[in-house]
């Protein structure tokens, strides 16, 4: 009998957890029951009573695992580790808030018995902030134009994910991991199925300003050059115009010194849009750096406080109530 595995990175999610299991189960019982489950919760140290929560559906079922991370180390690397924590023949990544629709799975484990090594779902519609969804199609749309790797646009990172795509995971020791484009770019065949994201069953989102920005500059940074590129060609186009510009102020100074007394005006507003240039490229490259750094360092995806029911006993257990 084959083993599905599902992961699910939790912060704050106590009013969504338990009603996952019970759908998640349930669809498993309805659709599925020819397969073993493995249901992972990774949570990202949350703040309420996720954890607890968790504590109780291990204690009520062996086919639940639970891995409780000592701090929040972000939301690439918890998902990312707890997809390398899975025993299954294949593992679902998807959102602990319902906006990865539980219907989906079955869709997803019909084609990789199909044959495709990676089934994912690709977000034709949102119930979420029409902004926000005009926004990321813009981002999505850049980056794909941007980058040397065809990204996948709104594709979240809900999928399905053979174990041998799993395997190679594992063997990319990458400390700062971006799975959308780790997918693009290393990934198998795949199959895209298209779906209405709904809206947050209950609690509210982490996502914020900063976290939207982390995302899109760490996919900016990994997968594109323009940036270093755009900083060196656009440096090189200002340093040739302000040399003319220096020499033709320089021969009317000397020709027409009398008439051509203009001040520093000119000279103040041209030091002030290069200076300004100049500190936005330094930010610019400074990003990659960062990402460079983050790299280089090599620290763990995550260090666990806690993991429940990673026993090989329990392991072998899960699916005989189905």
């Amino acid at each position: 009998m084959k083993t599905v595995s599902i992961v699910v990175p939790c912060y704050n999610e106590e009013a969504n957890v338990e009603p996952l299991w019970d759908a998640l189960t349930a669809m498993f019982r309805r659709d599925l029951p020819e397969y073993r489950y493995e249901i992972l919760f990774i949570d990202n140290d949350s703040q309420d009573r996720t954890r607890d929560i968790l504590r109780d559906l291990c204690a009520r079922d062996k086919g639940v695992k639970a891995i409780f991370n000592a701090k929040n180390f972000g939301q690439f690397n918890s998902p990312y580790y707890g997809m390398l924590q899975t025993t299954g023949d294949c593992t679902i990544l998807m959102a602990a808030d319902f906006q990865d629709p539980v219907e989906m799975v079955p869709k997803y484990v019909r084609e990789w018995e199909n044959g495709y090594k990676i089934v994912i779902g690709i977000k034709k519609s949102s119930q979420e902030n029409k902004l926000m969804y005009w926004l990321r199609s813009c981002y999505y749309k850049t980056i794909k134009k941007l980058s040397d790797v065809e990204q996948i646009e709104h594709f979240t990172g809900f999928g399905l994910y053979d174990q041998k795509f799993i395997e190679v995971l594992r063997n990319l020791d990458d400390p700062t991991p971006f799975l959308r484009g780790i997918v693009a770019e290393l990934g198998f065949r795949r199959k895209e199925i298209p779906y209405e994201q709904p809206k947050r069953k209950a609690g509210k989102t982490s996502n914020n300003f900063y976290k939207l920005y982390d995302a899109a500059m760490l996919s900016f940074t990994s997968y594109t050059k323009v940036g270093l590129r755009l900083a060196t060609i656009f440096g090189s186009v200002c340093s040739a115009v302000s040399m003319v510009v220096a020499l033709i102020y320089l021969v009317l100074k000397l020709l027409y010194w009398d008439r051509f007394a203009a001040g520093m005006a000119p000279l103040l507003i041209g030091m002030c849009f290069l200076g300004s240039v100049q500190i936005f490229f330094i930010g610019l490259v400074g990003e990659y750096v960062l990402t460079i750094n983050s790299r280089v360092m090599k620290r763990p995806l995550v260090v666990e406080e806690e993991r429940l029911n990673f026993d090989r006993d329990t392991e072998e257990e899960n699916g005989e109530r189905l």
